[in-house]
């Protein structure tokens, strides 16, 4: 045996085995194979964020039922029974629902993923791994929110005799294009956050004007018409409105210039997020 040989400790030559290079900025190239390489970890991150959600809380999982129920209710009352404002032909009630939501989900992801890796911090500083998964794993734990709201649309839906359609078919689309917003949105914030702390504090601020510039408890047909495309750059509208669509039907209008404009926003924001993230990442460790 080569001296080499010996020190492997079997049979193959030193030049043989792979060689791994960590590096401060990783080669873009390899970056995103590595991201699919740690998809276990993704699924840990996400079991272990679920868990803390709702180990300790006297409700557990009913706390994602609570909250689009009485959130619902506030809506229908204010905006329907108040400012007796149209429905297109929906009960409000469900109208309001199928804003909330997307709404919800945007709102509580959003929020979760900006923080995500300030709220990592020990992880970041220790271990080498993409940090894409951090935000990443925010949104994929927000889905059960959502799946757990879309049971309560669904049984509400045919209490008013009014369940969803082959519309229904198109809701995965409009569901994909709104994670891909959070993700977009979320990157940027929770890159500055590791320098500015003080972003967390503006995002509550954020969602709450933004619940009102979106169309969440009224129609989007409101909106006088010589401000609708202007309206439609809150990508926002057009996923509110694409969920109302998908599971209400032709009761509510879906307008393909508005959503065509709402695709553009997202995937603007989608790019920009990722690339000033990808940029960002390597200087978290000292940073955070």
């Amino acid at each position: 045996m080569t001296k080499d040989t010996q020190e492997t400790g079997n049979g193959r030559d030193l030049e043989s085995l792979p060689l791994t290079v960590i590096t401060a900025n990783p080669d873009g190239k390899d970056y995103w194979s590595e991201l699919w390489r740690s998809r276990e970890l993704l699924g840990m991150m996400v079991w272990r964020d679920i868990v803390v959600r709702y180990k300790q809380t006297a409700m557990g999982l009913s706390w994602a039922l609570v909250r689009p129920l009485a959130t619902m209710l506030v809506f229908s009352l204010v905006f329907g029974k108040l400012a007796n404002l149209p429905s297109n032909g929906a009960p409000y009630a469900l109208m309001v629902f199928a804003g909330l939501l997307p709404w919800l989900f945007f709102s509580a992801a959003f929020s979760d993923a900006s923080n995500s890796v300030v709220g990592n911090a020990n992880l970041v500083q220790k271990v080498y791994f993409p940090r894409l998964i951090i935000p990443l794993s925010s949104v994929v734990v927000g889905l059960v929110d959502f799946a757990l709201a879309m049971l309560v649309y669904l049984a509400m839906s045919f209490f008013y005799g009014l369940p969803p359609g082959l519309h229904v078919l198109a809701l995965p689309l409009f569901l994909l294009q709104l994670c891909l917003l959070i993700l977009g949105c979320s990157l940027s914030i929770a890159a500055l956050s590791v320098w500015y702390r003080d972003f967390r504090h503006l995002l509550p601020v954020v969602l709450q004007l933004g619940v009102y510039l979106s169309p969440v408890g009224f129609a989007s047909t409101v909106v006088p018409e010589k401000w609708r495309l202007l309206y439609a750059f809150n990508p926002m509208v057009g996923i509110i409105d694409g969920f109302r669509w998908s599971l209400l039907g032709d009761t509510q209008p879906l307008r393909l210039n508005e959503v065509g404009i709402s695709c553009l926003v997202t995937l603007v924001l989608l790019w920009s997020g990722v690339r000033f993230f990808r940029r960002s990442e390597h200087r978290f460790s000292d940073a955070i």
